[in-house]
């Protein structure tokens, strides 16, 4: 029996269909991968800020600069006074109180979003910056 279509190009066609999602499964671990490691430096931020907002002498400005020279020492660019929030009069159980330190980042990803135009040409919510937010609460001295 022979046959009668040509399966030349078949190869070239799947490649096509299946290159985008492979593209996409790798971008976005890439991403995510990025986006876990940020979090983890805000989070690391946010404790060195609340251990010296637990102290008597440093000012809410010392602590802001505490928390921009842990950002830019882990890789990631220093944020204005409103994206850092320091609350000293937090109240806990009996007659304690703590400090709160608060350290909000706009996170923007590289390269999620136009992979994700190739597969889903309409989406434009997927790969949009998001704030990652990390709080520290540690009881004062």
């Amino acid at each position: 029996m022979k046959r009668i279509r040509s399966e030349k190009g078949a190869a070239l066609v799947e490649a096509a269909i299946v290159m985008p999602m492979i593209l996409l499964i790798s971008v976005g671990i890439f991403e995510f991968g990025r986006a876990y490691q940020t979090s983890q430096v805000l989070t690391n931020a946010a404790r060195e800020g609340a251990r010296l907002a637990v102290l008597e002498g440093p000012t809410d400005a010392d602590v802001r600069s505490r928390v921009n020279k842990y950002l830019t020492d882990g890789g990631l660019t220093s944020l204005a006074d409103g994206n850092i929030l320091v609350n000293r009069n937090t109240a806990l159980t009996g007659s304690s109180t703590a400090s709160t330190v608060t350290v909000n980042y706009p996170f923007q990803f590289m390269m999620l979003n136009p992979i994700v135009r190739l597969v889903v040409p309409t989406d434009s919510q997927t790969g949009a910056p998001i704030t990652l937010t990390a709080a520290t609460l540690m009881r004062n001295e």
